[in-house]
């Protein structure tokens, strides 16, 4: 496994890789099985899989966020190593941002509801990011999890809006015993908390309409940002305590 670190040394890198298809997984790190699923995947329809990890300081709207956010390098790396993935791309946020963010994108329809009405300025840091990255790793395809239903969402109207020439493709949830959404804001959970958490995805998954489904996240000690349904689904973002949770179903 190949892990660069310099801009320069990936863009020369990546001129070496012409003819062969890349898949590409963008992560923030502390990965989980969800991420590995990603890997998989691109493993399987690529020649070669390209996973990159930084912490992207433009997409947290609370520095605190930023600051507590799991960082494990080590054992990221190892766990990439074993899913045989071929390149690991780890750049530094002065390299990202050499114009200190004076440059960033902004959509302005979908990105104002729902995680863009709670958390102003997170969407601009996040697509900003992800077209530095896909600029700069020029991938066949890119692999985002549906949790990030929104998220994912606006990465493909960005694509086509920008004529970029990669696949965008989601990738189902992947969910623990108890059915919470893996997530690496998981850790931070207690045990109690992590039990009280399991009720957020029974809930979403449950008959009850959104307002029922709000009155008893609340009840339980939830505080709720909302609960909604768009997009031929059921999105949901929640806190216990300092943590912040989301997820979604599909609706039938």
């Amino acid at each position: 496994m190949n892990i660069v670190t310099e801009i320069k040394d990936w863009q020369a890198l990546r001129e070496t890789l012409s003819g062969q298809s890349i898949g590409f997984i963008p992560t923030m790190g502390n990965l989980h099985a969800g991420h590995l699923s990603l890997c998989e995947r691109a493993k399987t329809e690529n020649d070669l899989a390209v996973v990159s990890i930084f912490i992207n300081p433009t997409q947290f709207n609370e520095t605190t966020d930023f600051e507590r956010y799991p960082r494990s390098l080590e054992q990221d790396l190892a766990l990439l190593s074993k899913q045989s993935v071929d390149f690991v791309f780890c750049p530094q946020p002065a390299a990202m941002y050499p114009d200190q963010y004076q440059f960033r994108l902004i959509e302005n329809t979908l990105s104002q509801e729902l995680e863009g009405e709670y958390r102003p300025g997170h969407f601009d840091g996040m697509l900003t990011v992800v077209l530095k990255l896909l600029n700069l790793i020029q991938p066949t395809r890119a692999y985002f999890g549906e949790k990030d239903y929104q998220q994912l969402l606006l990465v493909k109207k960005m694509v086509a809006a920008l004529f970029l020439p990669i696949e965008i493709i989601g990738c189902t949830t992947i969910r623990a015993d108890d059915q919470l959404a893996l997530s690496s804001r998981n850790n931070r959970l207690t045990a109690e908390q992590r039990h009280k958490a399991a009720y957020f995805p029974k809930l979403l998954h449950s008959q009850n309409d959104v307002n029922s489904i709000r009155t008893q996240l609340v009840e339980l000690g939830f505080r709720v940002d909302y609960i909604a349904e768009k997009w031929q689904r059921r999105l949901g973002a929640v806190w216990l305590d300092d943590i912040r949770l989301i997820d979604n179903i599909p609706l039938n």
